[in-house]
């Protein structure tokens, strides 16, 4: 019996490094929503960045950015099928108020890092709690794009297994 190509497709998707970047709303605004909070950076650019960096250490690094919570809490669900090893997530705005994001990244059980590019702590009061934080392997917020690299980073040795 031969297998199926979703047979072969999975079976592919186990042996290969797949890391899910995944941004929150309004971050498709990035280089024009207030750039003194968030940077003149695009998010296209800050992909492009992280895809090549996943590229040079041999792991396929997949961006995903919406505005809704279904479409956030769907493309982490179908992570778990792609056998993607770790998430480096922005959940922006949602940080604060999806108890339904967070539940399906611990339903997936697939390791992730919080990236924030701003300092959520020296901004607003309602801004400073995270539903992610406690589960999350680790934070890393106030060093604008730079975080994702940071936590794409943390993300690469993990997957390398170091």
């Amino acid at each position: 019996m031969r297998p199926t190509c979703t047979k072969m497709q999975k079976k592919a998707n186990r042996t290969r490094k797949i890391v899910l970047v995944v941004h929150g709303p309004n971050l498709n605004l990035l280089g024009t929503r207030e750039p003194k909070i968030y940077g003149r950076e695009t998010l296209a650019q800050i992909d492009a960045r992280l895809q090549a960096a996943g590229r040079r250490a041999g792991v396929d690094v997949r961006c995903f950015q919406s505005n809704t919570e279904g479409a956030l809490i769907e493309r982490v669900q179908a992570a778990r099928d792609e056998a993607v090893r770790f998430i480096v997530i922005n959940p922006a705005a949602y940080t604060h108020t999806s108890v339904a994001l967070r539940d399906a990244l611990t339903a997936v059980a697939i390791p992730f890092v919080e990236v924030h590019l701003s300092n959520v702590h020296a901004r607003e009061p309602f801004r400073r709690h995270s539903y992610f934080s406690d589960v999350a392997l680790g934070t890393i917020c106030g060093l604008g794009s730079l975080g994702y690299d940071l936590g794409l980073r943390f993300a690469l040795e993990r997957v390398a297994g170091k």
